[in-house]
This record gives C-alpha cells, structure tokens and sequence, in this order.
C-alpha cells in the first residue's frame, strides 16, 4: 500500500493543477457564451465542446503532436527550457485540462445563465465596472455551481486515462497516475494492487460527486450582499 502513495499523490496533484487551470478559462469562456454576443460565438461553443466528442487517443494524439518537438507548443519550449513538454507530468496537467474543460464550461455556463442579468445592470447603474460587478455580484449568486463545476472537472482530470497515456506517458515516478498504475498492474496480472488503486480512485470519485451533488441539491436562497456593497449600508 506505501508504494501506491506517490501514485496517488501525483494523480491528486495533476488533478489539482488541471482544476486549478480550466478555473479562470473556464470562468471567462462562460461569461463570453452567456453574456455576450459575437461573430463565432456558435464556433467557440463547438470548439468547448470538440474534446466531448473525439476519442481521448485523439485528444492525446493532438497534444502530443503541439507540445513535441514539432508543434509550435514544443518548439517554444524546446527553445526556453531545452526539452519539449512530452512525456512529463504537465502534459499530464495539459491532457487532464483539455478533456475536463467541456465539462467545466457547461456546468459554469449553467451557473452564469441562472443569475438575473437585471442585478448586474442594477449594479452598474450603481457605478461599478464590469469586473466588480461580476467579482461581487455575479460570481457570489453563481457559486454554487461554480463550485459544483470545480469538483466535477477534478473528477474528470482524477480519472483521465486516455489522452494522458498518449501525451505524457506511463512513466513510474513522473507520469504515472492511479488510471495507468491501474492498466499497468491489469496487463501485468497483478490484480491485488490494481484493485487497491481502483477501490482508492472510487472513494475519491464519490467523495467529490457526493459534494457535487449536495451542492446542486440545496435550496438557492438570494444573497444582496454585493449590491449592498456597492450601494453602502442602508442608513
């Protein structure tokens, strides 16, 4: 059991950088798809969405190809740092970013649609600019779902197998996570420690769907806090 911790740990982390990456894209290509209308909108939203579609080889295919020694991805940072980003674990970061970020975008957007857009005219109308009005007032009234949001791309990252296998390998001690540990022991008939790993990714996957489905469920309730705010106590 000591020597899937490291396993684990690494899954945990890519998951958490992943998150941590499609939170402020995520936040801002929702903001464009609710909010405002614009030559390619239709193209934007079947762009989120593509990676829903394709097959995670595919999506790992295409990543490896931008960030190997001959995507422009790669070349750049074969220039800066003198390696390509294949094959470590932030392309594992990368894969686990792309597959998880349709996912993000739709439950943000869902958030976003569900706030009165009559609040955010009301708090411009009382002298905030676009980004208070969205940090203060937005942002609040939407952050159950943002929340929600978070923890379901965590779990889609947690679980990437695919796309990661292809770009970033299933190195021990590099890029190894709880998915390819697992395929690995499978192909090796070392089924105990696979079923250890499998029963680890099981609690953590229902651990953060039971937080996701919590927060989905609970009664919304309107907060003023941010247009009290802006508009001061009442006196």
């Amino acid at each position: 059991m000591m020597f899937d911790i490291p396993i684990v740990a690494l899954s945990l982390q890519i998951a958490l950088v992943a998150t941590g990456l499609t939170l402020p894209i995520g936040l801002i290509t929702a903001w464009l798809l609710v909010r405002k209308n614009f030559r390619g909108k239709f193209l934007l939203d079947v762009f989120v969405s593509l990676p829903l579609a394709l097959p995670p080889v595919v999506v790992g295919y295409v990543l490896l190809w931008l960030v190997g020694s001959h995507g422009w991805v790669g070349q750049i940072s074969q220039g800066l740092f003198g390696s390509t980003l294949a094959f470590t674990w932030f392309a594992a970061v990368l894969a686990s970013s792309v597959v998880s970020f349709p996912l993000v975008v739709r439950s943000f957007t869902v958030a976003l649609a569900g706030v009165d857009p009559n609040l955010e005219v009301a708090a411009k109308g009382l002298g905030a600019g676009s980004l208070r009005t969205f940090l203060t007032v937005t942002l609040p009234l939407a952050q159950r779902g943002v929340i929600a949001g978070v923890l379901l791309g965590f779990v889609r990252a947690l679980s990437e197998f695919g796309a990661t296998i292809i770009v970033a390998g299933n190195i021990p001690g590099r890029t190894q996570t709880v998915p390819t540990a697992i395929f690995t022991r499978i192909s090796s008939g070392d089924t105990n420690s696979a079923w250890r790993l499998a029963i680890v990714s099981l609690v953590l996957g229902v651990i953060a769907l039971a937080v996701h489905n919590w927060l989905l469920n609970r009664p919304r309730s309107f907060n003023s806090s941010g247009l009290t705010r802006l508009n001061g106590p009442p006196s």
